[in-house]
């Protein structure tokens, strides 16, 4: 059941509040939405707060949340952090000494230099009392919680109230059992990866992960587009491999993809190396939009009636060596609100038709474009595969 919205439009932030499965999920695609929705979600805890970042800056943001974190600890509710070593190695270790000494635990992925330091936890997420979470794709900092004029990283997120919200706690408990030893076995968590089954009901926590063969996220998205007619895609990072890729193209061919990435990045690197596939997608029918407005960080996938929303990016660290969650929901209804926020997504993007594409594809773009897919596609797999993954 959807619940009264108010009216949508260019100058409203896109807020979804609906009702599925037992469960009520509130979408919200702007930076100050999201921080409202973060801090509304510790606030309101009872009895346990637990939360995986990938990122947690020391900026004003990340102060504010750390400073709401740290009240609850104070009026006895159970709060575990957990941050990731690579993607918060700007933040010293002290900063959050305050909310241990308020009560609460802190771990840390990949605490250890090692080549170990190149598989990352990337998942994004927060759970009060086990009964609500947010899950996304923004960290905690500054640019996740802007706004297009600064230029902020564009983002969504998902919060999800009712019973499923247990799963995806008991997930978070074996990781917290993972960081909090001694050892980090990687071993272990490739073995936790792989174990991992959620069902195939309306909702579906799926997970990826540093493993031999496709993860549960990986393997469940490559089931869907088999038999899909209808895919959009919203990507900051695309950088498939070629099965993925011919996935997509025949999906275009018997119906519509419509893929939304970006223009603006942290790393001309990747925008490079996704702008290299166009080329193949455009001739299958594919419908290609570079997002104009501002950094682009957004992590959203629509597959007929299925809807994914979560961590992962479209590339080869997301699909096959990153730690990832991502909440697979299906309902028809649903999906068709989220095709929505993608058609405002799109209204403020370029379309890059296949004479746009031909302009730019000077001998100069050309060899860029192989060499940053070569980087970040190819060896970055490779090199890290090879370092991590014993035979």
């Amino acid at each position: 059941m959807q619940e009264d919205a108010p009216p949508e439009g260019r100058d409203r932030p896109f807020r979804v509040d609906y009702e599925t499965g037992g469960n009520r999920l509130h979408v919200r695609g702007d930076g100050p939405g999201l921080l409202e929705l973060l801090i509304e979600l510790i606030d309101g805890a009872q009895t346990s707060l637990e939360l995986f970042y990938y990122m947690f800056l020391s900026d004003g943001s990340g102060r504010r949340v750390l400073a709401h974190l740290i009240r609850a600890a104070r009026r006895g509710v159970a709060v575990t952090l957990m941050v990731d070593r690579f993607g918060s190695m700007e933040v010293n270790r002290g900063f959050f000494d305050s909310l241990v000494r308020a009560g609460g635990r802190i771990g840390w992925f990949g605490a250890s230099w090692s080549t170990r330091f190149l598989i990352r936890n990337h998942q994004k997420m927060a759970i009060a009392d086990g009964r609500r979470a947010l899950i996304g794709g923004f960290n905690v900092g500054d640019a996740y919680f802007g706004t297009p004029q600064d230029n902020c990283w564009h983002d969504m997120g998902l919060m999800i109230e009712g019973p499923e919200v247990e799963t995806l706690a008991r997930w978070y408990r074996l990781l917290w059992q993972w960081v909090s030893s001694t050892r980090q076995s990687f071993r272990l968590l490739r073995a936790m990866v792989m174990a991992w089954h959620d069902g195939r009901g309306v909702y579906r926590w799926l997970v990826g992960g540093p493993t031999y063969r496709l993860s549960p996220w990986a393997r469940t998205v490559r089931a869907d587009l088999e038999t899909a007619n209808h895919v959009d895609l919203i990507a900051a990072y695309f950088t498939p491999g070629n099965s993925m890729l011919a996935r997509l193209k025949r999906v275009a061919r018997r119906g519509m993809v419509r893929l939304v990435l970006a223009s603006k990045s942290d790393s001309g690197t990747t925008i490079a190396a996704a702008r290299l596939l166009y080329g193949p997608l455009l001739r299958a029918g594919t419908e290609i939009y570079e997002y104009q407005p501002c950094r682009l960080h957004m992590k959203l996938l629509v597959i007929d009636d299925a809807v994914y929303i979560g961590s992962a990016n479209f590339d080869m660290r997301s699909l096959f060596l990153n730690l990832e969650i991502m909440l697979r929901i299906e309902d028809a209804a649903f999906a068709d609100m989220i095709r929505r926020f993608v058609d405002e997504r799109v209204d403020d993007s370029e379309r890059i038709t296949k004479e746009v594409h031909r302009a730019r594809r000077t001998p100069f773009r050309l060899l860029k474009g192989w060499l940053s897919y070569f980087l970040v596609g190819v060896l970055d797999y490779k090199v890290t595969r090879r370092l991590n993954f014993p035979r």
